[in-house]
C-alpha cells in the first residue's frame, strides 16, 4: 500500500524533470539558431570585409561547432559556460564584420533571458515541491 502523498512527490519530480528539459530547450534553441548567423556571417566577413575565405571559412566553422558542442552538453553545467563564452566571441567578431556587434549583443541577451528563464522554472517547480510537502 503507498502513502498519500506518494503521487504528489512523482508529480513533482515530473514538473522539476520537465522544468530542465524545457530550460535546455531554450538554451539549445538560441544556439542553434547562432548556429547560422556565425555560418552567414563567413559570407559577411569574406565579402564585406575582406578576411580571407580560409580563414573565414575556420573561424566561423569553429564557432558554429561551438555552438553544437554547447548544445549537447547543455545537461552539464559546461554547455552553458560554453555557450558564454561563445556570447562573448559573437559580440568580439563585431572587430573584424561590424554587425556582429549588434547581433552578438542580441544573442547575448537572448542567452542570458533563457537562463534566467530556466533557473526561474526550475526554482519553481522545486519551490512547488517544498509547498507540497516533498524534497
Amino acid at each position: 500500500m503507498t502513502s498519500p502523498g506518494a503521487g504528489e512527490g512523482a508529480e513533482v519530480e515530473r514538473a522539476r524533470l520537465r522544468a530542465r528539459r524545457d530550460a535546455r530547450r531554450l538554451a539549445a534553441s538560441v544556439l542553434g539558431t547562432e548556429v547560422i548567423v556565425f555560418w552567414l556571417g563567413i559570407i559577411a566577413a569574406v565579402t564585406l570585409s575582406g578576411v580571407s575565405r580560409p580563414v573565414a571559412i575556420a573561424v566561423g566553422a569553429a564557432l558554429a561547432l561551438g555552438c553544437v558542442l554547447a548544445a549537447m552538453l547543455l545537461r552539464t553545467r559546461a554547455g552553458y559556460v560554453l555557450g558564454s563564452v561563445l556570447q562573448l566571441l559573437a559580440i568580439a567578431c563585431g572587430v573584424v564584420v561590424p554587425v556582429m556587434f549588434i547581433l552578438g549583443v542580441i544573442f547575448a541577451g537572448l542567452w542570458v533571458a533563457a537562463w534566467r528563464l530556466g533557473v526561474k522554472a526550475i526554482r519553481s517547480a522545486d519551490q512547488a515541491g517544498r509547498s507540497s510537502g516533498t524534497s
